[in-house]
């Protein structure tokens, strides 16, 4: 059985949008195979640990079958076994402190208040 470029198997199990998203996750060292990072050319076959680092998830997935054409959701799935832990309940999400999208950084007068918590002032 042959190889198939790593970034085309991830755009066609569906991790990535395109296969451009694709390559470029590899360049920037999301995709690992074997723990080390690949470059987009890399071939991948049956067997496999390929990480992905996607929409601020980390997936450990075992290659079932090295495709290169693009699937559906359902048949994509059956061309791996996912590995990776499961998200974290939503109760703790929504328990962690969120900033307003879009309310940037802190202003002096909240670093100030922040300084003052802390007990640095």
């Amino acid at each position: 059985m042959s190889g198939v470029r790593i970034d085309a198997w991830v755009w066609a199990t569906r991790f990535a949008k395109t296969r451009t998203q694709a390559a470029d996750a590899c360049k920037a060292g999301h995709v690992k195979l074997g723990g080390a990072s690949v470059k987009p050319a890399q071939q991948v076959v049956a067997g496999d640990r390929v990480q992905i680092w996607v929409n601020h998830r980390q997936y450990d997935v075992e290659v079932v079958e090295p495709i290169r054409k693009r699937v559906s959701a359902a048949v994509a799935r059956t061309c791996y076994i996912d590995h990776s832990p499961p998200p974290p309940p939503k109760e703790i999400l929504a328990s962690m402190p969120r900033r307003d999208r879009g309310a940037g950084r802190p202003t002096k007068r909240d670093r100030r208040a922040l300084d003052r918590l802390r007990g640095r002032e």
